[in-house]
């Protein structure tokens, strides 16, 4: 958790009254724990994206800039994670031109197909032309940079581009076997499984010897990095859930990765130096000013069919002691079967019942109650989520906080 020496939790509400519209990014986490179907993964991107028939004269190659620039693709479509092997380039000139700026699109925003976003998924690629970019590169002979340069320009991506290819080599030098199912490991524990977990282990971590059947301290923290790894609390104890991890095959491992690569590539070349930053899977908040994170917090988001989606806006007001105006789905589904299984339920609770005046009733949970605490944050969006206080604190103590409705829930914004 990053923290700045000289802040308080409070500053993040000061933050926001001083900011006047400050950015608020509802980000995919890039641990490898989330996935895309594989279609996404392994379409040509010259199939999604085709260069239009060139109106304008497309650039001309010298026969040395057009060999530099075959082996450049070849090389970049697998190190970027769009083929496994290297791209066979088209021999005719406009034929590798026009791959070139498939590749770069690709490369640069993504090649998932509009139609193939999820509703959820509002945070999308801005288009983006290659051609200006390409042309001045041969013009002024350096398209070695222009390849260079055309990936997002991110540590998260740069370190998801590495561990492709480590993953890679793991996968053709024959993977990894699972480690068979059992009680669970401890620290302390000997025999044969102890030794499949350290085999398993290190292929994975070169920080733990890959040989002996003692489940020492040194193994320990290495399970406990694997945990982390995949989403896991990391209790150095091995589960069936740890269990049921390491047995995902490297393959599996492989197209999570590129499925994150491209999520990477829907964000714009530039983040809002000041911006409000929600790692959704990570459930964590993070402040930055100047484009340098000052602080971070705990928070809860979206469950499994509730889930945060991913999107940017700008923070436009601050509600304080804000009233629930419980949405119609959760009165639906929680609220109404609760006050039909013990009457007054929803008095006890503070929520009030309104007369919509069209035959419909709505629920609000008076603000001293108020599910959402004392601060909401609010920006457009068209999912009607926000970031918000809660006097349930006892949720910020799991390992898992993927739990709320879709909104984010805040540790301590106040």
């Amino acid at each position: 958790m990053v923290r700045a020496t000289s802040m308080t939790h409070s500053a993040l509400v000061r933050r926001l009254v001083r900011a006047t519209a400050l950015g608020a990014w509802l980000l995919p986490a890039a641990a490898i724990a989330q996935d895309l179907s594989p279609p996404t993964l392994t379409v040509p991107p010259q199939v999604l994206q085709q260069a239009p028939a060139a109106a304008v004269p497309l650039p001309v190659l010298s026969d040395k800039q057009a060999a530099a620039l075959a082996a450049l693709l070849a090389r970049d479509s697998v190190a970027q994670g769009l083929t496994d092997t290297p791209m066979v380039v088209p021999q005719d000139q406009d034929g590798l031109v026009r791959a070139a700026l498939d590749h770069a699109r690709a490369v640069h925003s993504g090649r998932l197909a509009e139609s193939d976003f999820q509703r959820d998924w509002a945070m999308r690629p801005v288009a983006w032309d290659p051609l200006p970019g390409f042309r001045d590169a041969v013009a002024r002979d350096r398209l070695a940079a222009w390849v260079r340069e055309l990936p997002p320009p991110y540590a998260g991506y740069d370190a998801l581009a590495a561990g492709l290819a480590r993953y890679r080599a793991i996968a053709a030098a024959g993977g990894w076997s699972p480690v068979a199912a059992g009680p669970d490991l401890v620290f302390g524990a000997t025999g044969p499984r102890v030794a499949a977990l350290r085999a398993r282990l290190a292929i994975e971590d070169p920080q733990v010897a890959g040989t002996g059947n003692r489940f020492d301290a040194a193994l320990l923290e290495s399970l406990r990095r694997a945990q982390r790894r995949y989403g896991l609390n990391p209790t150095g104890t091995l589960g069936v859930q740890t269990v049921a991890a390491l047995a995902v095959p490297v393959e599996a491992r492989i197209r999570q990765i590129k499925a994150n690569m491209e999520r990477w590539r829907w964000l714009p070349p530039e983040l809002e130096r000041n911006r409000v930053q929600v790692n959704i899977a990570a459930a964590v908040l993070t402040l930055f000013d100047g484009d340098q994170p000052v602080m971070s917090m705990k928070a809860v988001t979206g469950r499994p069919g509730d889930e945060t989606p991913m999107l940017t806006s700008s923070i436009h007001s601050i509600v304080l002691n804000p009233p629930w105006n419980v949405p119609a789905g959760i009165a639906t589904r929680e609220l109404w079967p609760k006050e039909k299984a013990s009457p007054g339920y929803l008095a006890r609770n503070g929520f009030r019942v309104i007369d919509n005046g069209d035959g419909t009733k709505r629920l609000q949970q008076a603000s001293e109650r108020s599910a959402l605490g004392k601060y909401k944050f609010d920006f457009a969006n068209p999912f009607a989520v926000y970031l918000h206080d809660t006097p349930a604190q006892a949720g910020f103590a799991r390992f898992d906080r993927l739990a709320s409705h879709g909104c984010v829930r805040l540790e301590k914004p106040g």
